[in-house]
């Protein structure tokens, strides 16, 4: 069946719905009046487009259709989500309900933006208010797994509905038990903005150096670990008690200002739009997206190597987006006559140099993978690993073809060249469709991870790499085989 969402609103936040929606594979129905709709959600596309696939080492699923209609009741039909992110007035939230219900089917989820109203201000008046609830996300939403999700007064299947498909999106919905306005996040960064507009009002710090305080300390510890967590290791061996005994007495000095609110002054607002003009309005605004983008993806990723905190929601992603497919398969599901596909992915914005293409390293990586890969699929996976055997590298020979670039979608075929006893050789070729980007040749051996010395595998390792091998020598020998540096092509 086909995934259909529909986004009523298609602002910032409404166009990083829809990139999000697309870009998983869902088809999209846009309605917004504005007639600038179409080019803003495409500048958004444009961003989506060159950071969101790199995040995963699986390629997404092919990319969905977007398109934009005349009126709410073309927009919703068929569709499974309904996502509304139109200005934050309950009349016109509550006038919008009433058009999508007039036409949406029953059983589909509708989520609001909102970041302030609670789900019971939104059910008021509504034909069926068990079907509206808030899905809160951030922004960019393409990039951000988080969505708050406060279900109050929803149907509890609906609610299992909206977590499951915002899962197979790669987002985290955080699931609020109780209503509250502002939902849980925003009342944090509320606190931290108020404190902020005090700190510049006064002169004590300027929106850069305010900047710095939390990008070059507490906000790298917070997007790895949360505030909890933080303060708990800050409590040294004997935790969070201890963090609580020595920094409690601490909330009762006149340190902040919380409780109050600076005038909101046209010299506050020119103030603080003069030094934010200093401090980077040297870049435009779609500028400061892709550096702001380039900066998630790399950080997401670094988070995926450690699998902590949003790097963990990715490999778990990554899992699902492997079972049932050839990237999910052992031995005995793959015909051993053709070549393995040992990885199917996205080239990630931190994968290119200074040349713009892909950097040699990541040639390597990107091999290396294919290999892991293909060890799993022989039975020399994790499990395996942890009983005490595995296959080291002893050689390797890249040879780089063609240039590739961030975004490309690349894909590795695998070849068993020896595969007996002791000893794997591999050949790997590196496409994007039917163009070969680069080949890596290499020869490994299984060793004893107790006496780091070489040993025969497991005769079931053994077998399904011996039946690999068997299979792919009647194939036409590849081009560049056994090649030496500087041999002639």
């Amino acid at each position: 069946m086909t995934k259909i969402a529909a986004i009523i609103g298609g602002g910032v936040i409404g166009g990083g719905w829809a990139a999000r929606f697309v870009l998983n594979g869902w088809d999209v129905q846009v309605f917004d009046p504005d007639p600038q709709a179409e080019r803003k959600i495409g500048e958004v596309m444009a961003n989506a487009r060159r950071s969101l696939p790199g995040l995963t080492d699986v390629a997404l699923p092919a990319e969905g259709k977007i398109t934009y209609h005349a009126s709410i009741s073309e927009a919703v039909q068929g569709a499974q989500w309904i996502q509304e992110s139109v200005p934050e007035r309950l009349e016109i939230k509550h006038a919008t309900f009433a058009e999508v219900q007039a036409a949406c089917d029953v059983a589909a989820v509708i989520g609001s933006s909102t970041s302030g109203f609670k789900p019971s201000e939104l059910q008021q008046g509504a034909a069926r208010p068990e079907q509206i609830m808030v899905a809160h996300p951030f922004n960019p939403v393409y990039l951000l797994p988080l969505v708050e999700l406060v279900a109050v007064g929803a149907d509890a299947a609906l609610v299992e509905q909206a977590k499951a498909v915002l899962s197979s999106l790669g987002m985290h919905p955080l699931h609020l038990k109780k209503e509250i306005d502002a939902h849980v996040a925003d009342r944090f960064l509320e606190a931290v903005w108020r404190e902020a507009l005090w700190l510049v009002k006064d002169g004590i710090a300027t929106t850069e150096e305010i900047d710095d305080a939390i990008r070059y300390g507490f906000g790298i510890r917070w997007a790895q670990m949360g505030l909890f967590e933080t303060y708990r290791v800050a409590g040294g061996e004997a935790g969070m008690k201890h963090f609580m005994a020595q920094f409690g007495p601490c909330l009762s000095f006149p340190w902040t200002k919380l409780m109050d609110v600076p005038e909101f002054t046209e010299e506050l607002v020119d103030l603080i739009a003069g030094q934010s003009d200093a401090q980077s309005g040297h870049h435009s605004i779609r500028e400061l997206e892709r550096i702001r983008d380039n900066n998630l993806v790399t950080m997401m990723r670094g988070l995926k190597a450690q699998d902590w905190g949003a790097g963990a929601l990715l490999n778990a992603q990554e899992t699902a987006m492997r079972a049932g497919t050839v990237h999910g398969a052992v031995a005995a599901d793959l015909d051993a006559g053709k070549l393995v596909e040992t990885a199917h992915r996205t080239v990630p914005l931190d994968w290119t140099d200074y040349n713009g293409h892909m950097t040699e390293s990541r040639y390597l990586q990107a091999f290396a993978d294919a290999t892991d890969r293909f060890m799993a699929i022989i039975g020399c996976d994790a499990e395996y690993i942890k009983s005490g055997g595995s296959y080291f590298t002893a050689e390797t020979h890249i040879r780089h073809l063609d240039e590739v670039h961030a975004g490309a979608t690349i894909s590795i075929r695998t070849r068993v060249v020896l595969g007996e006893g002791k000893k794997m050789h591999l050949f790997h070729e590196m496409m994007e469709g039917e163009r070969m980007l680069a080949t890596g040749e290499h020869f490994l051996l299984h060793v004893s991870l107790e006496t780091r010395k070489p040993k025969p595998p497991a005769p079931h390792i053994e077998a399904a790499l011996v039946r690999f091998a068997e299979g792919h020598a009647d194939l036409p020998t590849p081009e560049g085989l056994g090649r030496a540096i500087g041999a002639a092509r």
